[in-house]
């Protein structure tokens, strides 16, 4: 098998289809002059807003601002609960705190990886005021549960939708259903910019008025303040590249679904890794990600976190990371998301959340591992991550002996 090197992820054959409209789009905007807002801001809210399905879409500086002003939007501050996963990019709970709230963290449902619905109502009472669904990975969370538990309890919904854009739940895409969505376009996911940037979305003019407000220094007109707000503006550059790859992102997310079932169909079935699984017949997965789980029977409640999320095979003996290493020395590199859970995470050392009750959120932090995956990677690319994958994951049972 001849050696080939491929990335988790790489933007350089994005670049060679639509780079040229870039270059001239960007190079348009810079003999314009306009550097902030502007036409470019005004279309590709338009265009998000039409794609999500909203009536406004707010552009920001990142999809951790979006979650910060959506909260802030919905007064969501000292003192307050917001219920999320502790599976999750740390800003799902960092964005909760910077606003004074209180994250509370909940387990996952090993299978899909997404937050459990049936462990969210205990954990509601009277200083809850919000639900922050995580569609992670390009799947959706089941929102008719959540929706029925926010109207059970007059609670807000703010999706988290960083992972997620052009993700379907039923009919509707993920961002349109709650309150509020968030979304990331940091430049690995599959709307990507060239930098950091962000955009909420929401149907309700109040609460898109706020955002506008607090996303420019709370100021309703220039040099008039009435709330201390933020500097989170979408950068127009950014916006212009977002305009020019919009029009690819049905495309490309046509390619990650073909891509996805086809490591479903090379990969070797067995006990020892767990494929992707869509959470419900009513969701159209994104895939912004290829996440597969190798099995750990070594994880013990009783590890101490900086033994448990070490990802050196030589520091913690798991399948995963011994199957990461094998894997580079072919030339096939794979990403962990995420190596340590929130709760885990040292800024919330004070917090002491209970590990009990967040078991498979742990457990899955030493199984996952992100195979390459963007639009571009090719059917022979596959077939060489698989076949490898397929010979190695052998070889590693084997040298740890581990039985089914």
């Amino acid at each position: 098998m001849v050696f080939m090197q491929i990335p988790p992820f790489t933007l350089d054959r994005q670049f060679q289809e639509i780079g040229s409209e870039i270059e001239d789009a960007v190079l348009k905007v810079l003999k314009d002059g306009q550097y902030i807002g502007g036409q470019e801001v005004n279309k590709f809210e338009e265009k998000f807003a039409s794609l999500i399905g909203v009536n406004h879409v707010i552009g920001c500086n990142s999809g951790t601002d979006a979650l910060i002003l959506a909260l802030r939007a919905l007064n969501i501050g000292d003192g307050d609960e917001v219920i999320t996963s502790s599976f999750s990019f740390f800003a799902t709970a960092e964005a909760i705190s910077a606003v004074g709230a209180i994250p509370v963290l909940v387990d996952i449902n090993p299978n899909d990886y997404l937050i459990n619905i049936d462990l969210i109502e205990e954990e509601i009472n009277a200083n809850t005021k919000a639900i922050m669904p995580v569609h992670l990975f390009g799947n959706a969370v089941n929102m008719n549960s959540i929706k029925t538990l926010a109207k059970k309890y007059n609670l807000k919904i703010i999706e988290d939708c960083a992972q997620a854009t052009c993700t379907m739940w039923e009919n509707s895409k993920v961002g349109s259903i709650g309150d509020i969505g968030c979304f990331s376009f940091f430049p690995t996911k599959n709307l990507g910019a060239a930098g950091d940037g962000g955009a909420v979305t929401t149907s309700d003019k109040n609460i898109a008025q706020k955002i506008r407000e607090l996303a420019v220094h709370g100021s309703p007109k220039r040099y008039h303040h009435t709330k201390i707000g933020y500097n989170s503006r979408l950068d127009t550059l950014q916006a212009t590249v977002l305009n020019v790859k919009i029009k690819f992102l049905s495309k490309w997310i046509s390619n990650r679904k073909k891509i996805a079932n086809t490591y479903i169909d090379l990969l070797e079935k067995n006990s020892f890794i767990h494929f992707p699984k869509i959470s419900f017949d009513s969701v159209s997965h994104s895939w912004n990600q290829f996440v597969i789980k190798l099995k750990n029977d070594n994880y013990d409640l009783n590890n101490n976190f900086s033994e448990l999320f070490e990802t050196d095979f030589n520091k913690y003996n798991s399948l995963r990371n011994l199957l990461k290493l094998r894997l580079s020395e072919k030339g096939i590199n794979s990403i962990i998301y995420y190596p340590i859970p929130i709760h885990a995470q040292i800024a919330y050392k004070n917090k002491k959340f209970s590990r009990e009750k967040l078991i498979h959120t742990e457990k899955v932090c030493t199984e996952v591992l992100s195979l390459p995956m963007y639009p571009e990677i090719s059917y022979e690319e596959q077939v060489y991550v698989s076949k490898n994958l397929n010979n190695i994951l052998r070889s590693c049972i084997s040298e740890l002996q581990i039985c089914e």
